[in-house]
């Protein structure tokens, strides 16, 4: 669970054009880093979020008829990438007829409304969603935890992302607190069952 976040150690030549040519030349490198890396989708790393920090920066080189000076850099970025069946916590942020959208680190994801619980689900006029059975409800600002069943990720700002909330385990995190403690009630029932079986079975 919850390995979509990773740390990662890379070593690539950073261009720094010559806009960046009055800084220093670590917070040059680092503007480059932040202007051309995060946000953007990497081939099997994911998507940069964040430069953590700037290990060693080589010798500039000057490329004739580019302008811009070329440093080997080693750096270390946090990145995300989503997997299949990931578990991942999340946070309403708009409901809409068709289910609800989703914020899980850099990407609103789509819970579909065949997807947000095991009940008919409708949309209301007061923007909510709500079960047929179970009254259950889903609003903006709810929080959850969900499952990934579908990735298409082009960049942070064009991705598709399905999830569901239908197995146990997920939902609202109300909704998962409440069966918790059904199951407790339930086990101490069995329990105090199993207790009056043998105390028959002694008489």
């Amino acid at each position: 669970m919850f390995k979509v976040y990773k740390l990662l150690t890379i070593k690539d030549k950073i261009r720094v054009p010559p806009s960046l040519f009055d800084k220093k030349k670590e917070e040059s490198v680092r503007n480059a880093i932040k202007e051309e890396l995060i946000g953007q989708l990497t081939k099997n790393k994911g998507v940069f979020l964040e430069l953590v920090n700037i290990e060693e920066i080589g010798e500039g080189i000057i490329i004739p008829g580019d302008g811009a000076i070329y440093y080997e850099t080693t750096f270390k970025i946090l990145v995300y990438e989503p997997e299949m069946h990931e578990i991942v916590h999340g946070k309403v942020n708009e409901i809409v007829e068709f289910g609800a959208f989703v914020r899980i680190s850099p990407f609103d994801s789509l819970v579909h409304i065949s997807q947000v619980m095991d009940d008919y689900v409708s949309y209301s006029k007061t923007g909510n969603l709500l079960g047929k059975e179970s009254k259950k409800s889903l609003s903006v600002g709810d929080k959850v935890i969900a499952r990934i069943i579908a990735i298409s990720v082009k960049n942070a700002e064009n991705a598709k992302i399905g999830l569901t909330m239908r197995q146990p385990g997920l939902g609202k995190i109300e909704w998962i607190e409440e069966e918790r403690k059904k199951a407790e009630e339930e086990r101490k029932k069995i329990e105090e069952a199993k207790k009056e079986a043998k105390k028959e079975e002694k008489k």
